[in-house]
């Protein structure tokens, strides 16, 4: 009788791990497993590291509505026309690149720093993905559809906008906010007077 009931407790405590092992190892993993696809984490690697000396003092955000029509002509009969309307929202950011200083363009005379300073330049133009939207398509009756259109329509509304941003001024506020940064950072190190030649 004692035998029995020993032989009956190592079965129940064996069936009882059994289901604790299913409860604890398996079902995770079927859940896992029946919960979708699994994203495998894999490690970042850095590829590069790059010292950035540009000090991108202005941002201008242009908008410009872009017309591309491309019309084909076969000897004098029109095959058709074949458009792209599009609402391009653009940014223009502009500065100065501080590695191009040269040892002779910094003085430090007591309190006083004399600066000259690189030209402006724009530094980055792009249109923003989010805001620009293609307003109208149109192929022509005779014509095949031109996939570059579109992509044609963006790359001239990057380069009306650089164009834009640069007669608006872009440069000179560039310039004119770095000077600015500039001074305050010197007078924050302790300079009284700052002056760019």
């Amino acid at each position: 009788m004692v035998k029995t009931r020993l032989v009956n407790t190592l079965l129940v405590l064996a069936i009882v791990a059994v289901a604790l092992l299913m409860f604890v190892i398996i079902v995770p993993k079927v859940i896992q497993m029946a919960s979708g696809p699994r994203i495998g984490r894999s490690p970042v690697m850095l590829q590069q590291v790059q010292t950035l000396s540009q000090l991108v003092t202005v941002k201008y955000v242009v908008e410009k509505v872009v017309l591309l029509e491309d019309v084909s002509k076969w000897y004098d009969l029109s095959l058709g026309e074949s458009s792209v309307l599009m609402v391009a929202h653009g940014i223009v950011k502009a500065g100065v690149d501080l590695k191009e200083l040269k040892p002779g363009d910094l003085e430090v005379s007591g309190k006083t720093v004399k600066i000259k300073l690189p030209p402006a330049r724009i530094t980055d133009c792009y249109l923003d993905d989010r805001l620009t939207q293609v307003v109208e398509r149109k192929t022509g009756l005779l014509r095949s559809f031109d996939k570059d259109l579109e992509q044609n329509a963006r790359q001239q509304a990057v380069d009306d906008i650089r164009r834009a941003a640069r007669n608006d001024g872009i440069l000179k506020d560039a310039e004119d906010r770095a000077k600015t940064e500039l001074t305050t950072l010197f007078q924050q190190m302790g300079y009284e007077e700052v002056k760019f030649k």
